[in-house]
């Protein structure tokens, strides 16, 4: 591997926008040794750590519902060429059995998550920025969809998160980096010009 300093590349975009499929599909246009994935998912604060609303219920759409320090710490680390070892997040299922997630210090370093762009410390670590953009009504429908299939979540709690928490937290925190980022992919349909771009660019300039 190529010991120079890894290429930052953060990913956001609000809830249901799509970055799960976007980001398995822009992980498989590289091989495993030319890009690794750090995921804000595992640097959830457990559920006895968060700030409930005023009706009691608990809003993970906050900077502080994350381990913010540790975070960076990771990306540091990462930058130094020493790789990563988190213990994986379970979104509070006690069902599920975390897993150890390794991360290693490749030449393209892709981190993403809701606040990326909104810690600074983080934005200027970043070499290229991606903002993953689709229209909220779409994004809320596929939302409800996914939480009631995967999540078994009754639609109207999924309505009260969305309005109560995720909304705002994306118009707060995540909406007014769209303009200054390198690439807005729009995603209303499907992602795919956006992602060849982003390949494109990183084969032709990193690579």
């Amino acid at each position: 591997m190529n010991s120079r300093k890894p290429y930052f590349v953060g990913i956001a975009g609000g809830s249901a926008s799509g970055k799960t499929s976007f980001l398995r599909a822009l992980l498989d246009a590289f091989s495993p040794d030319e890009i690794s994935l750090v995921s804000q998912d595992n640097y959830y604060r457990p559920a006895e750590q968060q700030l409930a609303d005023e009706n009691g219920r608990l809003n993970f759409d906050l900077p502080d519902s994350l381990y913010r320090e540790e975070f960076h710490r990771d990306l540091q680390l990462l930058e130094a060429g020493i790789p990563v070892r988190r213990q994986e997040y379970t979104f509070n299922n006690p069902a599920a059995t975390p897993g150890i997630v390794v991360v290693e210090p490749t030449p393209i370093v892709v981190t993403e998550g809701l606040f990326v762009f909104h810690y600074d410390e983080v934005w200027h670590m970043l070499d290229y920025k991606v903002y993953l953009d689709a229209g909220e009504h779409i994004r809320l429908q596929r939302r409800i969809e996914r939480d009631s299939r995967e999540r078994g979540y009754p639609e109207a709690d999924v309505r009260y998160q969305w309005e109560h928490h995720v909304m705002p937290a994306d118009r707060r925190y995540l909406q007014p980096f769209k303009e200054r980022c390198d690439l807005v992919v729009d995603n209303d349909e499907h992602y795919a010009p956006g992602l060849n771009a982003l390949v494109a660019h990183l084969k032709n300039n990193v690579l």
